[in-house]
């Protein structure tokens, strides 16, 4: 009977740890995104913050998953989101922790009860942020509780299950162990839930300290599945990120395996009761020993592991769409930062064929204007499947802004490609407003602008030399149609002309549109 009392407190461990995790989600929602973005610039800040936000939303998956969605949707570099990936695995320890300090020692179980009703009728009664927090500590509670039913369960398991049923204490039977660890965790989708179990039944005697350290490093490295999965149908660059939490949980384990002598030697002679006395404290500052000691030895290697898992996963996907993962649509605020990122490069790709339409080779560079259409078709169908019905106060006008965005740049795009010839007409216009040079080196600044994510100094400069040429358009057509007047140039070469004006006029108007939309996201 208490194997099965034992069984159901792992199904409410399991249950509480997917209530809160999904409920501090929902809380942290793209906050967490933002602080993910904002810290991380170097592989040691984004090891802190993996840390950090693993530790806030108490799922490595959860952190994992999401920087594979800011990958795929463009907003952080692959390189950038290793040190994310290996922060993960120290954060993911404070579970075990938890589960040590007031699960064992302090035994609040029961104590927590009470806080499953407090959970849920806040979830009852109240809407939105609050109803979240209720979720989160009624998840809180039925962890520890799920952690009193096991332990109370692991009274009949001691008796069917001691460390004699396993495989013996060598290297190979530590590595069965690791399997049968990668397989647990792997199919609860939870290292946490497997690493609770692990330390009950250490607790219980059912099993011996190399045993239980062998089980832990398997759960962690089974716990990549997640990640894995959520990388299938992705971009190459939430590809990569899967695989290389995959391989990096898969090299710390390897170096664990061989950590676990040498530990248990280290503490037999600081003192060989601390062992068998605090033998669960021990195991989770093992897990976060080797956890911890494999970011030190990874974040100065980061570069040149990120270099190997380019040539493993090469780049097959057009430059452009690139950051179009289908796996983004059940999140509108990511799938829509992901056009928003497209439709970025496409502008670039578009403002570098203008400037080298206007004259400036060095600066600019013919794009291929078929090519790119396409490109934006796809773009288009991508956006057409955000569905924001679902948060319509939250996604309705960033998908507005998007929509703007697009149809300006099909239109900036249209103009290039059916009226380049036009372009030409404008050198025989003296005017400095006018001149090619300077409009030229006005969309140079603003594709560094662009490139550096300086959307609002984009849309000021656009805006700027949109409203200067508007402003001289009607002197400059009364201008040009006098010099036809006087004969001084022919009706053809006036027409040309004040189609040139026409048409940069079109231009620099749907670039400062487009810029404006893309700074109001």
């Amino acid at each position: 009977m208490n194997v099965i009392q034992a069984l159901g407190g792992l199904g409410l461990f399991l249950l509480g740890m997917i209530i809160m995790t999904d409920s501090l989600r929902n809380l942290a929602g793209d906050a967490m995104r933002k602080l993910l973005l904002r810290f991380t610039h170097t592989p040691l800040s984004g090891a802190i913050t993996g840390t950090v936000a693993t530790a806030i939303l108490q799922s490595s998956s959860a952190t994992t998953v999401a920087t594979v969605g800011l990958v795929g949707a463009g907003l952080m570099g692959f390189a950038e989101s290793l040190g994310i990936i290996f922060g993960a695995n120290i954060g993911t320890t404070i579970t075990g922790w938890f589960v040590v300090l007031l699960g064992f020692k302090l035994q609040i179980g029961s104590v927590l009860m009470p806080l499953i009703l407090v959970g849920a009728l806040l979830r009852l009664f109240t809407k939105d942020r609050w109803a979240n927090i209720g979720m989160a500590i009624a998840g809180f509670g039925l962890i520890f509780v799920g952690i009193y039913l096991i332990q109370q369960g692991m009274v009949d398991v001691q008796k069917l299950v001691t460390p004699e049923k396993f495989p013996a204490d060598t290297f190979s039977g530590r590595i069965q162990l690791l399997l049968v660890g990668i397989l647990f965790s792997a199919v609860i989708q939870s290292s946490s839930a497997g690493v609770a179990v692990t330390l009950t039944a250490l607790h219980a005697g059912a099993i011996n300290f190399p045993q239980a350290a062998a089980l832990v490093i398997g759960m962690d490295v089974g716990t990549t599945v997640t990640a894995a999965l959520a990388t299938i149908g992705g971009t190459v660059g939430s590809r990569r990120t899967g695989l290389s939490h995959v391989m990096y949980n898969c090299f710390t384990g390897t170096g664990a395996l061989f950590l676990i002598t040498p530990y248990i030697l280290l503490w037999q002679w600081l003192g060989p009761d601390i062992l068998k006395n605090n033998a669960e404290i021990v195991l989770i500052a093992f897990h976060t020993s080797f956890n911890t000691l494999g970011v030190m030895i990874a974040i100065p290697l980061s570069h040149q592991f990120a270099r190997m898992m380019e040539r493993l996963v090469p780049e097959t996907e057009p430059a452009y769409t690139r950051s179009l993962d289908k796996a983004l649509l059940h999140d509108p605020a990511l799938a829509l930062t992901a056009a928003q990122s497209t439709l970025k490069n496409e502008a670039i790709a578009l403002l570098k064929h203008i400037v080298f339409l206007l004259g400036d080779m060095t600066n600019g560079r013919e794009s291929n204007l078929i090519e790119l259409k396409y490109e934006l078709i796809k773009t288009q169908s991508y956006i057409d499947s955000i569905d924001t019905s679902v948060h319509k106060d939250k996604h309705h006008d960033y998908f507005i802004d998007i929509f703007h965005a697009m149809d300006h740049i099909q239109r900036l795009h249209d103009r290039c490609h059916e009226d380049k010839g036009k372009v030409t007409d404008l050198k025989y216009i003296q005017d400095t407003e006018l001149d090619r040079k300077r409009v030229a080196s006005v969309f140079v600044e603003v594709v560094n602008d662009l490139k550096n994510n300086d959307f609002l100094a984009a849309a000021e400069r656009t805006n700027d030399l949109a409203a200067n040429i508007t402003n001289r358009v009607e002197e400059l057509r009364h201008s040009i149609m006098e010099h036809v007047a006087d004969n001084r140039i022919s009706v053809a070469r006036g027409n040309a002309s004040l189609d040139a004006v026409r048409w940069l006029d079109r231009i620099t108007g749907h670039a400062a549109r487009l810029s404006h939309y893309l700074a109001a996201t």
